[in-house]
């Protein structure tokens, strides 16, 4: 009986934290932004830190924000700067 009493108060726990972490997944969802992504597929990729950031993510979230300039990226060649740019300009918001 006690064996009984056990499973039933774990599957009452299991459900209540389930419904809890389902709640919560919806409530503080965080929509990414997709340039990020198309960005850093972008850069070269080398994870330098030669820009001032921690790698080629950090610099391509940095620049989809405004707060550097692609002319921070030394390993960047300029055909690729060009490109970076002319994405910028042609995607200001998602």
């Amino acid at each position: 009986m006690v064996i009984i009493k056990a499973f039933v108060l774990m599957l009452i726990l299991g459900a209540v934290l389930g419904a809890v972490l389902g709640f919560a997944s919806k409530k503080f969802y965080v929509k990414e932004d997709n340039r990020v992504q198309d960005i850093l597929g972008m850069l070269p990729g080398y994870n330098c830190g030669g820009c001032g950031n921690p790698g080629c993510a950090g610099m391509a979230a940095k620049l989809v924000s405004g707060e550097c300039k692609i002319d921070q990226c030394a390993p960047s060649k300029p055909d690729a700067k060009e490109k970076i740019r002319q994405y910028l300009a042609e995607h200001k918001e998602a």
